[in-house]
C-alpha cells in the first residue's frame, strides 16, 4: 500500500487509542510530517527499533510495539515447546509510555501462550541483559530510546546469551515482524485474561540482588578501596533515568562512601527537564554535576544515560575546573588500569583479550599490546562484542578483560552482554581512587598515558538527514565515497581502504583481500602517520557519521591533524 492508504487505514480505525487519534488529527494538517509517519515501518538497526513517539508505522506507539512483539512471538512459535516455555524477560526505562509498552509486549506474548517476566519498575538495560541469562529466558525486550531526546522511545531485543540480537537473528525476526501486515489488528490478552493466565510474572528485588552479587567481581583492588573509598569525592547523576537505585547500591557495596547524587537529576523524568539532551557524551549534560562538583570539591563527576548503558565522566583539572572526557579517553584509562592492576597483582590470565569497535581509538590497542593482551576489532554495535565473548567461552582461546565503544559504552565483566554503565561507574571510581592515593587525578592519569603511548585524538562528526529524503541522501553519499574513492585526506595518503559492505580491504596499489566480518555499510580509510577516517550511517538515528582518529607528537599536533582531516571531509561532502 501507499503511505496515503496506510494513513487512511489508521484514520478509519474505530478502536484507535484515543490519544493517538487526537495526535493523528493534528498530524493530518502537516503533509510532510504525515508522510514521514507513514512512508515506511520502523526498522531494526544496530540497537533495535527506535523512533519518535506518535501515530504511524514509522513511529513508536502501542501498535508498532505489538507488531514487533507479534513477530517475536511468531519467531518463538517456530521453536520447540520447551524453548518457547523459557519465556521473555522485559524491562523498561523512565521514558514516556515505557511501562505501557512493556505491558503491551507482555500481553501480546501471552496471547501466544508465551510467559514473560516483567520488572516491577524501571531498570537499566544491563540488568535486562543480565536477567535474560539469570532467568534462562529465551529472549529479552528492553523498552528504551537510550540517550535520545524526550520525544523518542525504542524497543531492543536480546538473545538468550544476553546480547542484542546479531544480524542473522535480527533479520529472521524482522521477516516475521514484516509478515504482520496490519499492526492495528494484532491481538493482545485482556487484563482479565492476564490475571487468570499466570503467564506474566512480576520480578524485581531477587534479580537486583543477583546482579549486585556479580558486581563484586568488578572491583580489582579491594584493599585500595578500603583505604581510599572514604576519601574519594564523587558526584553521580543518572540524568533522570534508571541508574540511581543500582548505581547507589553498587557504589556502597564496593566501599565508596563520599559520593553525592545530583538531586535535581536523581528523579526519573521522561521530559529530562534539566538537560537539553540526556546524553553523557555532551558537555551540557554535566551542567548540574559541575555546579555540585565545584561546591563539594569532587575528584570525579559521572553521568549515566537514561537506560544506564552509557557512561560519561568529567575530571578535575589542576585549576579546579572540570573537563568532560571522550569515550575513547575513558576506555583507554580503564584498560590501562585493568591491565596494570592485574599485572602488578600477578593475576593476569592466559591470553588476555580486549574488544573494541572498528571506529574506536587505536590508543587502547597500543596499551593492550604493551601488556601482552590481544586487541580484537569488531563492527559497531555491542552485540558483536557479546558474540566475541561467547566465542571465547566456547573455544577457550582468550580471556575477556574489557570491551568498549567510542560512544561511551563499556563492559568489565561478562555476566552482562551489553554496555553496562553500572559496572563502569564502580570501576572508574576505583581508578580515580588509585590516582588519588598518588596525589593525582584522572586527568593526570590520562596525561601519563599520552606521554607513554603518544598523543592520540579522535572526533566524531554527525550529520542529521531526517525523513525519506534524508535516507536517500545518506545512501547517495555512501555510494559517492565508493564510486569516487578518496586517495588522500588533507594531504595524508590513503594506505588502505576497508569496505565492510563489500567485505574488501584494498591497498594503495590496488591489491584486494577479503574481510571476515559480517557485512555492514561502513568505509574505513587507513592513512599515513597512523591516522584514519571512517564513515557509516547510524543504525538507530537519521544520521551519517564521520569518525577521525590521529596520533600526534603533542596535544596541539593531534588537534591540528583532526582539524585538517575535518576540513578535508567537509570539502569532499560539499562537492
Amino acid at each position: 500500500m501507499s503511505w496515503e492508504q496506510v494513513y487512511e487505514q489508521w484514520a478509519n480505525e474505530v478502536n484507535l487509542e484515543e490519544n493517538l487519534k487526537q495526535q493523528l488529527t493534528v498530524l493530518s494538517q502537516d503533509s510532510k510530517q504525515l508522510e514521514d509517519a507513514f512512508y515506511a515501518p520502523l526498522g531494526f538497526g544496530t540497537a533495535g527499533m527506535r523512533g519518535i513517539l506518535g501515530p504511524g508505522i514509522n513511529r513508536m506507539n502501542i501498535y508498532t510495539v505489538r507488531q514487533a512483539t507479534e513477530g517475536l512471538a511468531c519467531f518463538m512459535d517456530a521453536q520447540d515447546p520447551e524453548t518457547k516455555r523459557r519465556g521473555v524477560a522485559i524491562a523498561y526505562d523512565s521514558r514516556h509510555q515505557s511501562p505501557e509498552f512493556a505491558m503491551e509486549a507482555a500481553k501480546t506474548l501471552a496471547k501466544h501462550d508465551i510467559p514473560s517476566f516483567v520488572f516491577e519498575s524501571l531498570r537499566p538495560t544491563p540488568e535486562l541483559s543480565f536477567a535474560v541469562r539469570h532467568l534462562n529466558a529465551f529472549t529479552g525486550i528492553m523498552i528504551t530510546a537510550s540517550h535520545n531526546p524526550a520525544a523518542y522511545n525504542g524497543y531492543k531485543v536480546y538473545g538468550e546469551d544476553g546480547g542484542q540480537m546479531p544480524p542473522a537473528d535480527a533479520d529472521a525476526l524482522t521477516k516475521y515482524v514484516r509478515e504482520v501486515s496490519n499492526p492495528l489488528k494484532v491481538e493482545v490478552m485482556s487484563d482479565e485474561e492476564v490475571e487468570h493466565s499466570g503467564l506474566i510474572s512480576i520480578i524485581g528485588e531477587e534479580v537486583d540482588n543477583a546482579y549486585l552479587a556479580e558486581m563484586k567481581a568488578v572491583t580489582i583492588d579491594h584493599e585500595l578501596i578500603e583505604e581510599m573509598g572514604k576519601d574519594l569525592k564523587l558526584v553521580y547523576t543518572p540524568l533522570h533515568g534508571t541508574g540511581k537505585m543500582l548505581g547507589e547500591k553498587a557504589l556502597k557495596q564496593a566501599g565508596f562512601e563520599q559520593f553525592v547524587l545530583v538531586p535535581e537529576q536523581a528523579i526519573p523524568d521522561p521530559d529530562f527537564t534539566t538537560v537539553k539532551s540526556p546524553n553523557p557524551e555532551e558537555h551540557s549534560a554535566f551542567e548540574y554535576a559541575i555546579r555540585l562538583g565545584e561546591k563539594e570539591g569532587a575528584d570525579l563527576l559521572i553521568a549515566t544515560d537514561p537506560d544506564a548503558d552509557r557512561l560519561g565522566a568529567a575530571v578535575r583539572l589542576p585549576d579546579g575546573s572540570y573537563e568532560v572526557l571522550t569515550g575513547n579517553q575513558l576506555g583507554a584509562i580503564m584498560i590501562q588500569y585493568i591491565l596494570e592492576a592485574h599485572q602488578a597483582r600477578k593475576t593476569m590470565p592466559a591470553n588476555p583479550a580486549v574488544l573494541k569497535s572498528i571506529v574506536s581509538s587505536e590508543l587502547p590497542t597500543a596499551i593492550a599490546k604493551n601488556y601482552g593482551a590481544t586487541m580484537f576489532n569488531v563492527l559497531t554495535g555491542f552485540k558483536f562484542i557479546a558474540e566475541k565473548i561467547q566465542q571465547f567461552e566456547e573455544d577457550h582461546s582468550h580471556t575477556f578483560m574489557f570491551g568498549f565503544e567510542e560512544s561511551y559504552g563499556y563492559l568489565v565483566k561478562p555476566f552482562v552482554r551489553d554496555k553496562d554503565a553500572i559496572q563502569a561507574l564502580v570501576l572508574l571510581a576505583e581508578v580515580a581512587a588509585f590516582y588519588k592515593k598518588q596525589g593525582k587525578t584522572l586527568y593526570d592519569g590520562l596525561q601519563s598515558i599520552f606521554e607513554t603511548y603518544g598523543y592520540y585524538a579522535e572526533k566524531t562528526i554527525s550529520v542529521t538527514m531526517s525523513g525519506q529524503e534524508g535516507s536517500a541522501k545518506i545512501a547517495a553519499l555512501m555510494e559517492k565515497f565508493r564510486q569516487e574513492a578518496p586517495t588522500e585526506f588533507a594531504g595524508a595518503k590513503v594506505l588502505q581502504t576497508e569496505d565492510f559492505k563489500k567485505l574488501t580491504r584494498t591497498d594503495a596499489a590496488g591489491n584486494v583481500e577479503a574481510l571476515t566480518t559480517p557485512p555492514s555499510d561502513v568505509l574505513k580509510y587507513m592513512l599515513e602517520e597512523q591516522g584514519w577516517v571512517a564513515i557509516r550511517p547510524s543504525g538507530t538515528e537519521p544520521k551519517i557519521k564521520f569518525y577521525i582518529g590521529v596520533k600526534g607528537n603533542s596535544q596541539d599536533d593531534a588537534e591540528a591533524k583532526i582539524a585538517a582531516y575535518e576540513a578535508s571531509i567537509q570539502a569532499i561532502t560539499k562537492d
